[in-house]
């Protein structure tokens, strides 16, 4: 497994922009496909975005799409998630995570960093 730590988290008010990373150690990141994932209070987990080892194929929730947008710097381990436009219903624990070439999920996680858009 690869370890990860995300960062970047905060308090912003709605219409503002937050920029989550997420640092990878012990293992190449380039062989992941990487994910972010938001958690609300009293809700389920869910997919917010994903991006596969070369950048070339990403995908959005319905919710995030053309306010989010994930990249990944193989070269700097690390990932990111520009969130732009931020309402109040993005307010929620955002977890990195990676899924290992093959794999049939996300095997890795971050411990979460909590994002609070205020009205």
């Amino acid at each position: 497994q690869v370890q990860l730590v995300e960062s970047g988290g905060g308090l912003v008010q709605a219409g503002g922009s937050l920029r989550l990373s997420c640092a990878a150690s012990g293992r190449t990141l380039s062989l992941y496909t990487m994910g972010w994932f938001r958690q609300a209070p009293g809700e389920e987990r869910e997919l917010v975005a994903f991006i596969v080892w070369s950048g070339a194929i990403t995908y959005y929730t319905n919710s995030v799409k053309g306010r989010f947008t994930i990249s990944r710097d193989n070269a700097k381990n690390t990932g990111y998630l520009q969130m732009n436009s931020l309402k109040p219903e993005d307010t929620a624990v955002y977890y990195c995570a990676a899924r290992r070439f093959g794999a049939s999920s996300f095997d890795s996680w971050g411990q979460g960093t909590q994002v609070t858009v205020s009205a």
